[in-house]
């Protein structure tokens, strides 16, 4: 979930690749144009839907600036939160390359534009860049493994320990430094963080608020500030 912009630095190639490595960063610049010359610029509001889970699916979106939450809904109606994607990063690859419906809902979380490539041009590209092929199999391999990561943290942790380990983890992949401590910069609701963590609204909000009374974080409508990081990794911080 690396905040990489999209002309940025690329290909991202030798050790340390991981998911938050996004597609666009991982081109050269001559792939990474050719693909975005084939697309159209699409803007969408805060906590409009960009994609939607159910949906046949005809298009790929490619994140210029903004971010989004990708979310899935259980049959018992609860929303999961899988991931966030933000500059540079490519959504909505693998229904269009299955052909399959969405698998999940894309919302943006804040202002968003993307270039939105259509299935038959995406598909064209990628038989005709084996550059770009390769690095969107090692994305999708990536992106496998830290969801296997995330599986194996929800069934070994407490939610409490689940809620740090984000917390934590937000601070280091979206956080800004001031002097009131780590600033995230995405910004994400009670209800998200719980179906980040895999737990009740309630929940969630009840750590939150023993957090705040101890001055570790500080919170407010879809703002939040990590004070103390060093407490939160300390076990049984969170109660």
């Amino acid at each position: 979930m690396a905040n990489t912009p999209p002309g940025g630095p690329g290909p991202a190639t030798g050790h340390g690749l991981d998911d938050r490595v996004p597609f666009l960063a991982r081109l050269d610049q001559a792939d990474r144009t050719a693909l975005l010359a084939l697309g159209r610029r699409l803007d969408y509001p805060a906590r409009s839907t960009a994609l939607r889970e159910g949906e046949p699916s005809d298009h790929v979106l490619l994140v210029l600036h903004g971010w989004l939450k990708v979310t899935a809904l259980a049959e018992n109606g609860y929303e999961a939160l899988l991931a966030l994607r933000g500059p540079g990063d490519i959504v909505g690859e693998s229904a269009a390359l299955s052909g399959r419906p969405r698998a999940a809902t894309v919302t943006a979380l804040e202002q968003v534009s993307a270039t939105a490539v259509d299935r038959a041009a995406f598909t064209a590209y990628l038989r005709n860049t084996p550059a770009a092929s390769m690095q969107l199999l090692a994305l999708s391999t990536d992106r496998l493994r830290a969801a296997d990561h995330h599986r194996l943290k929800s069934a070994s942790l407490s939610v409490s320990e689940r809620l740090a380990d984000l917390l934590l983890e937000l601070a280091r992949t979206h956080g800004r430094r001031t002097a009131e401590g780590i600033v995230v910069s995405v910004p994400l609701s009670q209800q998200e963080l719980a179906g980040s963590v895999g737990a009740s609204r309630e929940a969630v909000a009840r750590l939150l608020k023993s957090l705040r009374d101890r001055g570790i974080v500080v919170t407010s409508r879809r703002s939040l500030v990590i004070a103390r990081p060093d407490l939160l990794r300390r076990p049984g911080q969170l109660r």
